[in-house]
C-alpha cells in the first residue's frame, strides 16, 4: 500500500486531469478541507486501502437550480454514497435559524435523489477513529453486498456476509470469535466454503491464516 499522502496526491490529481467541469476542476486545484484530509488519512486510507470509485467536492444540484458540493462520494457502479465532514467551531454551535433549514433541506433532497448520505462529527474522527473505521465498513457495505446463494446454510451465509463487510481477507480466529464457535470448526466451515469456490485461500500453505472472497 502507498505512503498515504502519496496516494492522495495521486488520487487527487487524477480528478483534477480527469474533470471536464471547470467549476469542480478549479475547486479541486485549492486542495481539500482540513476535516477531509484529517478524515482519509485516520478513517478511510487504514480502513480501505485505496481511494476507488471516491470522488471528492462532488458537485449536485440543489432545487434552486444551483450548485452544491459534497465533501466525498462514493460511487461504484452507479450508486451514490455521499459523505461530509461536520466541524464543531463557532458556526456550528451558533448555526443560526436559516442555515439550519438550509441544511436540513439540503440532506432531504440528497435523500430524494436516491444518496445514502453519511454525516460524520470531526471530533469523532479525532476521538472515536475504530468507531468511524466501523461505520466507513458498514457504509461501503451497503454498496458492494451480494446475495448469499440460497443452497448455503445460515452459518455458511453469515460468514460470507461477515467478510464483504470487512473488505479485507478475514482469520479463522475472527470467524470463531464473530460466530461463538471453536477456531477448529471455524477452519473446517471455511475448508467447506474454499471447496465450493465461494473463498479462496489469500495467505498460508501448511497451515491457512487469512482467506478472502472470490
Amino acid at each position: 500500500m502507498q505512503p498515504f499522502k502519496q496516494a492522495m496526491d495521486d488520487w487527487l490529481q487524477k480528478n483534477i486531469s480527469e474533470e471536464k467541469n471547470h467549476r469542480r476542476r478549479e475547486i479541486l486545484k485549492k486542495g481539500l478541507g482540513h476535516g477531509t484530509v484529517e478524515f482519509l488519512r485516520l478513517i478511510w486510507y487504514p480502513t480501505v486501502g485505496n481511494f476507488d470509485h471516491l470522488y471528492p467536492e462532488w458537485e449536485v444540484r440543489d432545487f434552486n437550480n444551483g450548485y452544491r458540493y459534497l465533501d466525498l462520494a462514493y460511487m461504484p457502479g452507479g450508486a451514490k454514497g455521499g459523505i461530509e465532514i461536520q466541524g464543531y467551531g463557532p458556526h456550528a454551535r451558533d448555526l443560526d435559524v436559516r442555515r439550519f433549514k438550509d441544511l436540513c433541506w439540503r440532506h432531504s433532497l440528497l435523500a430524494l435523489d436516491g444518496w445514502i448520505f453519511l454525516p460524520i462529527a470531526f471530533l469523532s474522527i479525532k476521538d472515536e477513529p475504530k468507531q468511524c473505521q466501523q461505520l466507513i465498513l458498514s457504509f461501503i457495505g451497503k454498496f458492494i453486498s451480494v446475495e448469499a446463494p440460497s443452497s448455503l446454510t445460515w452459518v455458511k451465509s453469515e460468514i460470507l456476509r461477515f467478510a464483504q463487510r470487512l473488505l479485507r481477507p478475514i482469520t479463522p480466529l475472527e470467524v470463531a470469535q464473530h460466530l461463538n464457535v471453536s477456531d477448529r470448526h471455524a477452519r473446517r466451515l471455511l475448508h467447506k466454503m474454499v471447496d465450493s469456490q465461494i473463498l479462496k485461500v489469500e495467505n498460508g500453505k501448511e497451515r491457512i491464516r487469512t482467506y478472502r472472497l472470490r
